[in-house]
């Protein structure tokens, strides 16, 4: 069974900042990988190991430092990593993401594609469902327990009224929700053994994709301007010198909250 990951390199920080001058997440920092995604990697893992001789196969797209991300998830098991890097795909959005991720997959031809809950850096949780309409396969979301039998998948979800049970044939593209699983700790072996594993670099050009398909100019979505939040009503900043327990005290009894 060939199972496909898509997986996104993340800022490796909680807090998100934008650039100003390009109007896009700041991602000048240090990466990782997203870590919704290293369930969905735990999943297609289990699988393969369930299921018998097989593959698992990281897809990303990003700059050419997301490989590095990825080595994350080539120590937890996976078997090789694709990665999808190109000048002319910078600012691509959801529409161009899922337009070069398809034409990765599509190549592959994988039985499974699975999908973390969602990327922390702009938590859409839409980009399995545009890719599964490209690729015109079954899509299941939200899967919390995943099986696979008799070369169709079930998925079962919890909703607000009990749960859903959905049942889809080969190939499907499936979404798992972070409750599905607790991911596996890298071994020493596997983070030595993840720099011999195969990780092929592909451009858009490969794809049979063309540089206004992707990047701003095949993107359908466009950021016109930033502005910082609205003050939300009187408030006062206190920087903690030493003395910040006594004045948010002061400050209490001042509105008589004391």
């Amino acid at each position: 069974m060939k199972i496909a990951v898509c997986v996104k390199q993340v800022p490796d920080t909680p807090a998100k900042r934008m650039n100003r001058q390009t109007n896009r997440l700041d991602r000048s920092g240090e990466g990782a990988l997203n870590p919704f995604d290293t369930q969905a990697v735990e999943e297609a893992l289990r699988l393969k190991e369930a299921e018998g001789p097989g593959e698992v196969v990281l897809v990303s797209m990003g700059p050419p430092t997301a490989g590095d991300a990825m080595r994350k998830a080539l120590a937890m098991g996976a078997d090789r990593a694709i990665l999808i890097t190109d000048e002319a795909a910078a600012g691509s959005d959801l529409v161009a993401t899922s337009r070069a991720l398809a034409a990765a997959l599509e190549r592959e031809s994988p039985d499974l594609v699975l999908f973390g809950q969602y990327a922390a850096d702009s938590e859409g949780a839409v980009l399995w469902a545009a890719v599964a309409e490209r690729l015109r396969r079954p899509m299941i979301s939200q899967v919390a327990e995943l099986t696979v039998d008799n070369g169709s998948v079930t998925g079962r979800r919890q909703t607000e009224f009990g749960y859903d049970v959905i049942r889809a044939p080969l190939p499907a593209v499936v979404a798992v929700s972070d409750a599905i699983n607790e991911p596996r700790y890298p071994s020493l072996k596997g983070i030595m053994g993840a720099k011999r594993k195969p990780q092929d670099t592909l451009s858009l050009g490969d794809l049979g994709l063309e540089a206004a398909q992707a990047g701003e100019q095949g993107s359908r979505t466009t950021v016109l301007a930033l502005h910082d939040p609205p003050p939300r009503g009187e408030s006062r900043t206190i920087e903690d010198d030493g003395g910040a327990a006594d004045e948010i005290v002061e400050f209490l009894a001042e509105k008589r909250l004391l």
